[in-house]
């Protein structure tokens, strides 16, 4: 099986140079490289970026460089279509993979056993379309969020039966981890999976993983810079 892994990070972020901070003296977005690059099962690698800081940098770790045009991003670009962009170039290097791993650069709580385990299943399995880290919490099941209607709120899920108000008597809930995606490219061609990521396919086998962690804002690079010291 041909696998090709994409780090896809932007400079733009409502948190200048994001995937550039430095956590425990390596830029944020090294740990996701670095660990996928431990893989022996991934045949190529790249990064999708408009910032030429991010594009140099992964280049310097093994990845090749897909510049990004503007106008994929923005703060509200699909991650699909940095995806296509990114297999078009892919496809135009003379390379046609069958799986996909989709790295995120300001998702550093990942390991390489991870990314290895998830593609031994996808090939064991041929009618799975995606593996995709997944964590139990039922603190936020959908049974117990709230919508807010005009100015009070109501519930989010509209159920006409008895819902227990204690959490370890709901279904679990699983909710999907933004470190990396292993996806079939047959699925992110047919996206016919549910929404919003329609391009994982029908059937989405969770690996389940008990820590994940992604950065938005300056409190998150605080918050992870003790997560991580124990991960």
């Amino acid at each position: 099986m041909k696998i090709a892994a994409i780090l896809t990070g932007k400079g733009s972020s409502q948190l200048k140079n994001k995937n550039l901070i430095k956590i425990l003296g390596k830029p944020l977005m090294h740990y996701s490289c670095f660990e996928a690059k431990k893989c022996k099962e991934i045949n190529r690698y790249y990064v999708s970026s408009e910032d030429n800081k991010i594009l140099n940098y992964a280049f310097k770790l093994g990845y090749k460089k897909i510049k990004r045009p503007r106008n994929l991003s923005k703060k509200n670009t699909l991650h699909i279509d940095v995806i296509n962009h990114a297999l078009n170039f892919i496809n135009d290097d003379g390379y046609y993979p069958d799986i996909l791993i989709i790295l995120l650069a300001n998702a550093p709580m990942i390991k390489s056993s991870w990314i290895k385990k998830s593609i031994d299943i996808l090939k064991k399995n041929k009618n799975f379309s995606s593996v995709i880290p997944s964590y139990a919490y039922n603190d936020h099941n959908p049974y117990r969020a709230k919508i807010k209607k005009g100015k009070f709120l109501k519930s989010f899920i509209n159920s006409k039966k008895k819902i227990s108000s204690n959490r370890q008597y709901l279904p679990v809930s699983y909710f999907l981890s933004h470190n990396f995606w292993a996806i079939r490219l047959s699925s992110i061609k047919k996206q016919d999976g549910d929404e919003p990521w329609k391009f994982m396919g029908k059937k989405v086998f969770p690996l389940i993983v008990n820590r994940t962690f992604d950065v938005h804002d300056q409190d998150d690079i605080s918050i992870l810079r003790v997560l991580l010291k124990n991960f």
